[in-house]
């Protein structure tokens, strides 16, 4: 055989292998999430962050057949152009290979500040994004301009996995009001907070919340039901929490009974999903 013909057979061999790969991870994933029951089950979900942790916690929910929900936003990264940028698309793709799911978290990491008051029969909110062209600036925005930042980064979820993403979206800091709800609601998104327990305290100082403090807490409070929340890297934390707190969290709260499903799968926003398919501006 010429050397190009080997060379071509080779990387034909090494593809399937890794497709097979790909299939048999998704396979076992699925096989996991389906013995989940809503008595016994967490619901682990990610935010995007500075992203320098992001292959270890895969390698992690990968290693324990994990199966999370990722609220995204276009975020600043330690490597790459963002967190939904085109650097970062492969990893992405990757994880929807295996089953995970997929939700806005505003495209600029946007703060909702407080309510304004109506104007032309629209909801007004001041908002302050923390990531992007306009990080820093306060804005006056209708609940279009909103809807349309829920919007932009459900639309930038679906381009880089290549599955429609959750009709869910978490605000910034779980920051938000009841026109607010409403507003997002109106156009196709239900809102994900955090149960008490299930803040992981990753946002947290190492300092004065070391990682097996917040790993004793987590695993003494967190209860079946619980949404948990962490992140995918925080710059201001000096000993990350992931993975270290990550795994061992994962492995306790397994051996106490409990098991991980995706927010698709969670009564509470369940039949919201079935019924919206995708939200409304990203068809």
């Amino acid at each position: 055989m010429r050397r190009a013909e080997a060379v071509a057979a080779h990387d034909s061999l090494n593809w399937r292998r890794a497709f097979s790969a790909v299939l048999l991870a998704a396979t076992s994933f699925s096989a996991a999430a389906s013995l989940c029951t809503p008595e016994r089950a967490v619901y682990l979900t990610l935010d995007t962050g500075h992203m320098g942790v992001a292959p270890l916690i895969a390698e992690v929910l990968a290693r324990q057949q994990v199966q999370v929900s990722f609220f995204a936003a276009h975020e600043r990264t330690q490597t790459g152009d963002g967190s939904l940028g085109s650097d970062w698309a492969p990893w992405w793709k990757a994880r929807a290979a295996e089953g995970h799911v997929f939700a806005s978290h505003t495209h600029d990491h946007t703060y909702w500040l407080a309510d304004l008051p109506p104007q032309g029969g629209q909801a007004r909110f001041k908002v302050r994004a923390s990531a992007g062209p306009q990080q820093g600036e306060v804005h006056t925005w209708t609940a279009s301009q909103y809807c349309e930042e829920l919007h932009r980064a459900s639309r930038r979820l679906a381009e880089v996995t290549g599955q429609p993403p959750l009709p869910l979206f978490r605000a910034p800091g779980g920051k938000t009001s009841p026109a607010l709800l409403q507003a997002a609601k109106v156009c196709g998104y239900q809102h994900v907070g955090w149960a008490p327990a299930g803040f992981l305290g990753d946002e947290l100082s190492s300092s004065t919340h070391p990682n097996p403090r917040l790993l004793s807490k987590a695993m003494a409070e967190i209860r079946a039901g619980d949404v948990l929340m962490a992140h995918l890297g925080i710059w201001s934390r000096q000993d990350p929490w992931a993975p270290a707190v990550l795994e061992p969290l994962i492995v306790g709260l397994k051996k106490r009974g409990l098991c991980f499903a995706t927010l698709r799968e969670h009564p509470t926003y369940q039949r919201w999903v079935a019924s919206q398919a995708s939200p409304a501006g990203v068809r």
